[in-house]
């Protein structure tokens, strides 16, 4: 009976110790499929619509025991936008709101992360939109670590909330009919960047060849 490689690669995972006790810093790369980054503005205050950003692209560096080397560096493509309306979507990408021919790409790069709870963080770092770069914070909340069911790679995840007022970022246009504070709510897996020596990523790649 022929046993494939991914099928033996997946038990050895399986009886190998869950992850080392003692962290070093861990180099992640952000997964655009399962990361989304949505936000809310009132409408009129009649309702919060939610539009909502696909395909971030980044790194992401964690070590729980050394806050100081975290860090995080997303992308988002603008023209990504999705708030369910086509016409209502294509106003918003245009010069009276994002301008995203001109603005492509929204970008945050942090540079504090402090501990606020058992899995609680405040993210302090930079946000460059529309052409303009201001600072924000993120409250993070650390959902898991651990090897992926079906990849068998190492994943990190975080739900991250902000709120940011879209005024800052020269984006004032229909205001009051549209509220000025935007509320960010973001949903992030990044899979651990694979390199040569590393066992999990030689798994990884047997599986791939399945």
């Amino acid at each position: 009976m022929r046993v494939s490689v991914a099928f033996i690669a997946a038990l050895l995972l399986a009886v190998l110790p869950f992850e080392p006790a003692s962290a070093k810093t861990e180099h992640f790369r952000i997964d655009p499929v399962h990361t989304r980054v949505a936000f809310q503005v009132s409408h009129a205050g009649f309702s919060n619509p939610i539009g909502s950003f696909s395909q971030a692209a980044g790194e992401m560096d964690f070590d729980p025991d050394d806050l100081a080397a975290c860090r995080v560096d997303v992308r988002i493509p603008i023209a990504t936008l999705d708030l369910g309306d086509e016409k209502w979507q294509g106003k918003i990408l245009d010069a009276t709101f994002f301008d995203a021919k001109k603005f492509p790409e929204a970008r945050f790069v942090s540079s504090h992360v402090e501990k606020t709870g058992d899995n609680d963080y405040a993210v302090d770092g930079v946000l460059t939109l529309h052409g303009s770069s201001h600072p924000l914070r993120l409250q993070a909340t650390f959902n898991a670590l651990k090897r992926h069911p079906l990849t068998f790679r190492r994943t990190i995840g975080f739900s991250a909330r902000g709120t940011r007022a879209r005024s800052a970022f020269g984006m004032s246009a229909w205001a009051p009919l549209v509220g000025n504070d935007v509320r960010l709510l973001i949903e992030v897996a990044a899979a651990k960047a694979r390199s040569a020596d590393d066992p999990e990523a030689s798994a990884a790649d047997a599986a791939d060849k399945k």
